[in-house]
């Protein structure tokens, strides 16, 4: 069984939001969050979590985590290096067996993804 969260829901995805996760698997969630606040982007001060590149986290049977992640732009000088960094995150926190990272870019990223935490870090109000 699959369960999907997304990180995050637009108005589109309300209407296809994912069935409610246990309460196991919803501190999973939350220490996979933590996970992926550790890793920043290089060029930018703040984390990728919270600058909107993560667009799914999937939490499956026996702790297999699936991902989906994109960068600031597809040239991105990291993109290689980035999801090895997110795989070793998550892949640290207890229950998850495995990870699984993949980049997309559709729908591409832009800065309306960032949360406020990330605006205030930098200055874009």
């Amino acid at each position: 069984m699959l369960m999907t969260h997304d990180a995050t829901i637009t108005a589109e995805a309300e209407e296809t939001k994912p069935a409610p996760l246990s309460e196991a698997d919803e501190r999973l969630y939350a220490d996979i969050i933590k996970a992926l606040k550790t890793v920043y982007d290089p060029e930018i001060p703040a984390d990728i979590y919270e600058l909107g590149l993560i667009y799914r986290v999937d939490i499956g049977e026996g702790g297999m985590i699936d991902i989906d992640m994109t960068l600031t732009a597809p040239g991105c000088p990291v993109a290689g290096e980035m999801p090895v960094w997110v795989k070793n995150a998550v892949s640290a926190v207890p229950g998850v067996s495995d990870v699984k990272v993949n980049m997309v870019f559709d729908p591409p990223w832009d800065q309306s993804r960032m949360s406020d935490e990330a605006r205030m870090a930098l200055d874009m109000w």
